[in-house]
């Protein structure tokens, strides 16, 4: 499997069985919590400990932007599209970076305590929380703490020094290999900007009293940490333990195992090195299955025995280690007008009656859920409906029927059936009923 021997032996590494994944001792809760409805997962708004609702494994998230939403006022845009995204199924939306920042998007922040953006102004984003809190949707932070624009020159002539704002470090926060006066890097570098350095104690603190400040003060319960191969993992360990979000997913975005330019079929190096990672983060953390979407985007161009590993598992992250895998088909990064990796537009919808019938915890990109076309928003609440109605969750059991060069066919927990592709596929037994269907994919359910 690619796992050392002290992560064989974890179960929720390895994978439990069905009556396993049922029992709430397994799942690490004593027996007061076990009784507990609401830590159970029938009311996860309310909840502060990530690894109660990622065990739990019923998050289905909504990245609820793209590359030019700072465009189009967009805290009014969502406000309007709030009650949508509850009835749709979704538990949590992501939000860009709301903090003033040099580039428009937000991922140049300098003043990470304004909360006036390009996206609206600080009324307007309280307002939207407001009303995603009182629909029981929750909000998810875009953490990008890997580099940060300085508003004053210092050491080099560089723009490292942050005077005359809130968290004013001097060049000692940022890293020797990026123009600063601190350690070398922990991780990779995001060139062309300062790169905080996370070895500093003063710097941990600060970033902490400011990520407890937007669970507390501004009222975001998620978090996404952006770039997060810019850092060691351990500090995301520090930072979630110490502003303790509801739920967490890390972006450690890496370069898949390439034959010239095909992709090989075997990526465990590439997964191991995500799971790796989730390790680092002390198991806090949630990471994006790349994995899964690399393959998953050629398997559906007429090569869906990628689909299924050398062990008969799902080929990615979530084949691995699903209650930490975040799926999904595209973002502002590989899909939007950067498009960076788009998945194969053709194929968007067998994307999503992949992930969406799958272990593993499915995100939805903006672009398909609202601006593609009405069908197909309604195609992907289906199949939310489905996972929702069916008790679909991280750790689901599956069992791959099919993975040839034309069909990909699997049942999830022995009660939902599901077939992508344009080979010819249904399931036996006249307990199968067929509940959705699109373009080279269908859902079946006893």
């Amino acid at each position: 499997m690619g796992l050392d021997e002290s992560q064989q032996s974890d179960p929720s590494i390895v994978g439990l069985d069905e009556s396993q994944q049922s029992d709430p001792s397994i799942m690490g809760l004593d027996e007061s919590q076990q009784s507990d409805p609401s830590i159970m997962g029938l009311d996860e708004s309310q909840q502060s400990d990530p690894l109660v609702v990622i065990r739990n494994g019923k998050e289905i998230i909504l990245q609820a932007f793209n590359w030019e939403s700072h465009k189009h006022d967009w805290w009014i845009n969502l406000d309007t599209k709030v009650p949508d995204i509850a009835k749709s199924g979704f538990t949590t939306a992501w939000l860009p970076p709301v903090c003033q920042s040099l580039a428009p998007e937000g991922y140049l922040p300098q003043n990470l305590y304004s909360l006036n953006s390009s996206y609206g102004s600080e009324d307007l984003l309280k307002a939207l929380l407001n009303k995603m809190k009182q629909y029981k949707v929750r909000a998810m932070a875009d953490i990008v703490i890997n580099h940060r624009v300085g508003t004053t020159q210092g050491h080099g002539g560089m723009y490292n020094r942050y005077d005359g704002i809130p968290m004013s470090w001097d060049e000692h926060a940022i890293t020797s290999c990026t123009g600063g006066r601190g350690n070398k890097s922990t991780g990779d570098i995001f060139h062309g900007v300062p790169n905080i350095d996370h070895t500093q104690s003063f710097v941990r603190k600060d970033l902490i009293d400011w990520m407890r400040w937007l669970r507390s003060s501004v009222d975001f319960q998620d978090f996404r940490f952006d770039f997060a191969k810019g850092y060691a993992s351990k500090y995301v360990k520090e930072y979630i333990e110490g502003a303790k979000p509801i739920f967490a997913v890390g972006e450690y975005w890496d370069t898949c195992n390439y034959k010239g330019s095909n992709l090989d079929y075997n990526q465990d190096s590439h997964r191991q090195r995500i799971i790796n990672w989730i390790d680092g983060a002390g198991q806090l953390s949630t990471a994006f299955d790349f994995t899964t979407k690399a393959i998953l985007q050629e398997a559906v161009k007429g090569e869906f025995w990628r689909l299924r590993d050398s062990k008969g598992k799902p080929p990615g992250v979530l084949g691995w280690w699903p209650s930490r895998a975040v799926t999904f088909i595209d973002n502002h990064d590989t899909g939007s007008t950067q498009a960076h990796w788009p998945f194969p537009s053709r194929h968007v919808m067998e994307g999503y009656a992949y992930i969406l019938t799958h272990p593993g915890m499915p995100s939805v990109f903006y672009d398909h859920f609202y601006e593609w076309d009405n069908s197909m928003h309604d195609q992907i609440v289906k199949l939310i409906a489905i996972r929702r109605n069916q008790g679909i969750h991280s750790r689901s059991s599956i069992r791959i029927l099919e993975a040839q060069p034309n069909l990909y066919a699997a049942t999830i927990d022995e009660k939902v059936s599901m077939k992508i592709g344009d080979g010819s596929w249904c399931p036996a037994g006249k307990e199968w009923t067929l509940v959705t269907s699109g373009h080279r994919y269908a859902v079946w359910q006893k």
